[in-house]
């Protein structure tokens, strides 16, 4: 089994140039062992059962037939030491040192030959070291014009999280790094400042530096991991935010009271409450008015804030009677907050108020994904289970939510909407991918939407799209699913899609090149099926180009 779960970009610039490798020393050991506590506990404690469970060595045989057999072995060591002993005699050992060096044979035949007590002293070695240094900073490096795609992957049993380099000039993405995941990933966030750094006071807190570039992981498991990108190597993450940094903390201040809370606290860690989440944690969304906060929504039905400089829950809403499986902030208003939950209703709250809900809408199914309308604020969409997109306006909440009334709906496919994004650039520019196999591309306008061009990109059932947020590669799209497979499509090599959004793009829609180009990591595939879709690095198989219409639902 091979997947990627969910992706994200990381804009151009934001990633150093030179990636620093990871180095473990004392301070780094001290972290990760405080970071890896339980679990380094639990092992030790089934070891020690395991141990105590085992019968003693030789159980069952009499002491003195043990104490015979030991006798035995010491007289054939100390025979076998002794006939050692005369063998090294003729070699005189014990004056070794003291003897006065012979001329060696070769060196008398040769000449002398230079000889290094290290090899950082001899300049050959060390060229080589040099070279061999170069070599490998220049295929780490990313440069000004490189984008980082991240992608959060399960292969086989494995779960980890996938770097990837796009380098669009040169049509060709890559892996650059990954890092190892506790549990199956479900979301990613990607975070532009430094975990545990405070951030400065005043009303420039929000754009002004220090800059990061991180990414928040949310699992299967209750905790959220936070990874630095621009560290290559790591094993472990920066910080966790949950149960597992709150015990961290506590260790460091206590530890003889928190080794006596453990079992206690492993009792209670499955009850909700207002410090960590104790289910797998589904949504992400990054503040970008207000860079230190972060929130995250949860299967124990709670959406949490956290303050990423202190790395811990500030607050904690219960508003939702199922799963939250989806949030966004508003773009324009720092503490409104988008969330779409299981239990089919989507609320629009304030998260600065003891009664925070502003608005409850109601949808047919379980909600699939959130987001606002980074074109015009008061609005937002919904996609669902049952494969339909809403459109919202924020000013017109109803009273309750079987009397919403959307602006417009949209049947996008026929089965589960599982992925949606709006292009940050071009205002209407809309992509679904669904568990149906195929990617939509959908334009939005005045009088409602309309589909460009479906396709069936070979990744099979599509579990991410993402359009890439920098202006100079607007139209590049990151589509992935079932098969594990990250593909690159640049949308404006489809003629439609040109005719579609030339008027809102101008310049960046390049010149008819007469093929769709698709961009995928050059590797092997060993999936079978046959997708009748686009190979890694090629071009999108025979379907019809054109123009494709769906009526307003």
């Amino acid at each position: 089994m091979s997947m990627i779960t969910a992706s994200l970009w990381v804009p151009r610039g934001a990633a150093a140039e030179n990636p620093t490798k990871y180095h473990v020393d004392e301070k780094e050991l001290a972290r990760i062992s405080n970071l890896a506590k339980l679990q380094l506990e639990d092992a030790k404690d089934e070891l020690r059962e395991a141990q105590n469970g085992q019968p003693e060595r030789g159980e069952g045989r009499s002491s003195s037939g043990e104490e015979e057999e030991e006798e035995e072995e010491d007289v054939k060591m100390t025979v076998a030491n002794g006939d050692a002993d005369d063998d090294l005699k003729e070699y005189d050992l014990d004056t070794y040192d003291d003897q006065t060096p012979q001329e060696d044979p070769l060196t008398a035949m040769f000449g002398s030959l230079a000889y290094y007590q290290s090899n950082a002293d001899d300049p050959n070695l060390t060229s080589k070291g040099h070279e061999e240094d170069d070599e490998e900073r220049e295929d780490l490096q990313v440069l000004a014009t490189d984008n980082m795609v991240v992608a959060a992957k399960v292969e086989e049993e494995v779960a980890l999280l996938e770097i990837y380099v796009y380098e669009d000039e040169a049509d060709n993405l890559y892996v650059h790094h990954d890092y190892p995941l506790p549990a199956i990933p479900l979301c990613v966030e990607w975070l532009d400042l430094p975990v545990g750094e405070a951030l400065p006071t005043g009303k420039g807190t929000t754009t002004t530096s220090p800059s990061g570039n991180y990414v928040a992981v949310g699992t299967m498991d209750p905790d959220i991991e936070l990874w630095d990108l621009d560290t290559t190597g790591s094993m472990y993450p920066t910080a966790i935010l949950g149960q597992g940094s709150l015990e961290e903390n506590a260790s460091k201040v206590d530890p003889d009271t928190e080794q006596k809370k453990k079992k206690k606290k492993r009792k209670n860690s499955k009850k909700v409450n207002d410090n960590y989440h104790v289910d797998a944690v589904l949504s992400l969304a990054a503040n970008r008015l207000d860079r230190k906060m972060l929130a995250s929504a949860s299967a124990d039905r709670t959406i949490k804030l956290w303050n990423l400089t202190t790395q811990q829950c500030v607050k904690s809403f219960s508003y939702h009677t199922d799963k939250v499986c989806s949030i966004a902030w508003h773009s324009e208003e720092a503490p409104v907050l988008l969330s779409g939950s299981y239990d089919r209703t989507v609320v629009v709250a304030d998260v600065r108020l003891l009664e925070p809900v502003m608005g409850r809408w109601g949808v047919e199914s379980d909600v699939e994904t959130v987001a606002w309308d980074p074109h015009d604020a008061n609005y937002f969409y919904v996609t669902t289970e049952n494969g339909m997109i809403h459109y919202h306006d924020r000013r017109t909440a109803p009273s309750s939510p079987e009397k919403t009334k959307p602006v417009w709906t949209l049947q996008a496919h026929n089965s589960s909407v599982s992925s949606f994004d709006i292009n940050p650039q071009i205002p209407g520019f809309l992509v679904t991918g669904s568990t149906d196999k195929e990617v939509k591309l959908w334009n939005v306008q005045p009088s409602g939407p309309s589909m460009v061009v479906s396709r069936n990109l070979g990744v099979g059932k599509v579990f991410t799209t993402k359009f890439a947020p920098d202006r100079e590669v607007t139209f590049r799209l990151a589509v992935a699913g079932s098969k594990g497979a990250m593909q690159i499509w640049d949308t404006s090599t489809n003629p439609a899609v040109r005719n579609a959004f030339a008027g809102r793009a101008g310049p960046m829609v390049p010149a008819d090149e007469g093929k769709e180009r698709v961009v995928g990591v050059d590797e092997d595939s060993s999936d079978d099926e046959d997708e009748g879709g686009a190979e890694p690095g090629g071009e999108i198989g025979p379907v019809d180009d054109g123009w494709e219409s769906m009526d307003e639902a």
